[in-house]
């Protein structure tokens, strides 16, 4: 999609720096407030959203044509939820939006906001592309190399701090005692951003470190906790907006859940270009400086990896050790949205214990849906106690059918773990239950199906074969 020519915008001028809010809509609670504290500490003032539920995708299906994706929907919704809402002084408001510059649509959502804003009667409102592509720069918002490095800081105290907490909630003896240590450094970090004393890499290395001891030192159980891993399109798998609360639906169910780290997709981001330079060639010049870029990101990898790496916790798989696993499985060159990084995610989860997946995706995504649902067979193949579910989200899928299905699966595998699922249903009568039948089939979440045609010899020799 290309910028329309006749929808108009106000840029971000520098006399705004002063004035204006910008206002960031929200994703990873823990990351995103440092951001918005590394973010103040540049000069801007800004605040995370934090407006949820049904009104919020009611204000999305107002303003965005629903075929477009689902994360779009929702970040839109919620920022024009979030001006609609008489909080803010629309006359002194900015709003920021990421473009990735790749070939998913996330590239495209500035202009959709924009056409939003148009339609709102919002046009005033300044709107800032973050990226580090140049694929538009406003006169009062200069992303250089001093504010790349913060937020590369906040992402390392951000990984660190929701792996803390994701490993240790579960055992916890005394309740809450991870999530109030969390809030306890997060106020402390934004608290040091906002002084210019975060950033250092002395800093980092030291406070990393302290977190981690400082978790390690909450008193914990030994009980067994059903391990769960989340996968997905960025937005859906980190956002509790885009995914219907999954993980507290899954403390609920006294799981431990594990999301990888944002840090994991930053790095993919950098090494696409990289990847297509050696297929398809390109600027020497970009090359180099995403080279330089790449070992920049795997340094500030291993302070975050020695700081997880601290006892009685382990840390994941690097960067590389993750794509590794992804080689001869999925083609690096498929690096449309998440692209192989999904499957290579899916396989380390499953060799880090974490054998239940839920795939998060939004409806239609493409990309996803190769790399995601389009690999689970591949992936039984060579890990057989992978168990995969790959979970649609869009404006109309209700949150307790979501819910049901997860609840089905994990209590039915628990307790029957040699249990066969087989479907039978009449193709004649509803050939589209039939078809979506099969579809589950093929996602592997029965072992058969069969039609309610075949003869009863058929029938008992088919189950007698499982």
């Amino acid at each position: 999609m290309l910028p329309a020519a006749n929808v108009k915008f106000t840029p971000f001028t520098e006399d705004m720096k002063k004035t204006h809010t910008i206002l960031i809509p929200g994703m990873l609670p823990m990351h995103f407030s440092l951001l918005q504290a590394a973010l103040v500490s540049c000069g801007y003032k800004a605040e995370v959203l934090h407006n949820t539920g049904r009104e919020v995708i009611e204000t999305g299906l107002k303003y965005v044509n629903n075929d477009i994706c689902y994360p779009a929907l929702l970040v839109i919704g919620q920022l024009i939820n979030a001006l609609e809402s008489g909080k803010y002084d629309l006359e002194h408001t900015a709003l920021i939006i990421t473009q990735t510059g790749g070939g998913c649509r996330a590239s495209n959502y500035i202009y959709l906001l924009r056409k939003a804003l148009e339609k709102a009667g919002l046009t005033h409102i300044p709107v800032i592309s973050l990226n580090v592509n140049g694929l538009e720069q406003q006169p009062g918002f200069h992303l250089d190399a001093s504010m790349v490095h913060k937020f590369l800081a906040a992402v390392v105290y951000g990984d660190t701090l929701m792996y803390l907490t994701n490993k240790t909630r579960p055992y916890e003896v005394v309740h809450g005692a991870a999530d109030r240590l969390a809030q306890k450094w997060l106020a402390r970090l934004s608290e040091a951003f906002k002084n210019g004393k975060a950033q250092a890499l002395g800093t980092i290395k030291q406070l990393t470190k302290a977190i981690a001891h400082e978790f390690a030192d909450l008193p914990i159980t030994n009980k067994e906790k059903t391990k769960v891993g989340i996968v997905g399109e960025i937005y859906i798998k980190y956002a509790a907006l885009g995914n219907n609360n999954l993980e507290a639906f899954l403390q609920r169910q006294n799981c431990e859940y594990m999301l990888p780290g944002l840090m994991n997709f930053i790095m993919y981001c950098v090494d696409t270009y990289l990847t297509d330079y050696k297929l398809y060639g390109g600027s020497l010049l970009k090359y180099s400086v995403n080279k330089g870029a790449m070992w920049y990101l795997k340094y500030m990898e291993g302070i975050l990896h020695q700081a997880l790496s601290i006892a009685p916790f382990s840390a994941p798989a690097t960067y590389e050790e993750t794509k590794a696993m992804a080689k001869g499985v999925i083609g690096y060159g498929n690096n449309m949205g998440e692209g192989w990084l999904l499957t290579a995610e899916m396989l380390e989860l499953v060799h880090s214990g974490y054998t239940n997946i839920i795939c998060a995706q939004p409806f239609g995504c493409l990309p996803n849906h190769i790399a995601g649902r389009g690999m689970i067979n591949k992936i039984k193949e060579i890990a057989e106690e992978a168990n995969i579910l790959a979970l649609d989200y869009d404006a109309s899928a209700a949150r307790v059918n979501q819910e049901n299905r997860l609840k089905l699966i994990e209590c039915v595998r628990r307790a029957l773990p040699n249990c066969k699922f087989v479907l039978l249903c009449d193709e004649n009568s509803d050939p589209e239950l039939a078809r979506r039948v099969m579809i589950v089939r093929q996602d592997r979440l029965i072992d058969a199906f069969l039609y309610a045609s075949v003869t009863h010899a058929y029938l008992t020799a088919a189950l007698d074969a499982l």
